[in-house]
């Protein structure tokens, strides 16, 4: 369990350290929409990475005492996606829709990239 709380810890650093390139290339740059929308993909990824890590205790726990688990929270997820989707559709002069995809996806890139250092490390 404590291993979980480790490696949700140095992920949650390497998106925050993202979301600050971010504000500095949305603040720096002339591609404002591009990295806006990279902001909200990216901070709704950043709140889905730490939803699963919430689910994960609970699933630790609940296998740990032999009880049963409802689900990981894969609704919870889609409908943050969907959220930012429908904000960048309404907003398309401060949010690059397919940068807001991208930023969604981003969590998942550090999850990968996290594990292939740490194997690395090994």
């Amino acid at each position: 369990m404590p291993e979980i709380n480790i490696v949700f810890k140095r992920q949650s650093k390497y998106m925050v350290y993202l979301l600050a390139v971010f504000v500095l290339g949305w603040g720096f740059t002339n591609y404002q929409t591009v990295f806006g929308g990279l902001l909200l993909g990216t901070s709704l990824s950043l709140y889905n990475l730490w939803l699963v890590n919430q689910k994960m205790k609970k699933f630790d726990q609940a296998i740990t005492e032999g009880g049963k688990v409802k689900s990981l929270g894969t609704m919870t997820r889609f409908a943050s996606a969907g959220l930012a989707v429908i904000i960048a559709l309404k907003y398309p002069e401060y949010f690059h829709l397919i940068s807001v995809v991208l930023g969604l996806m981003t969590a998942y890139l550090v999850i990968i990239i996290d594990f292939f250092i740490h194997l690395k490390r090994q």
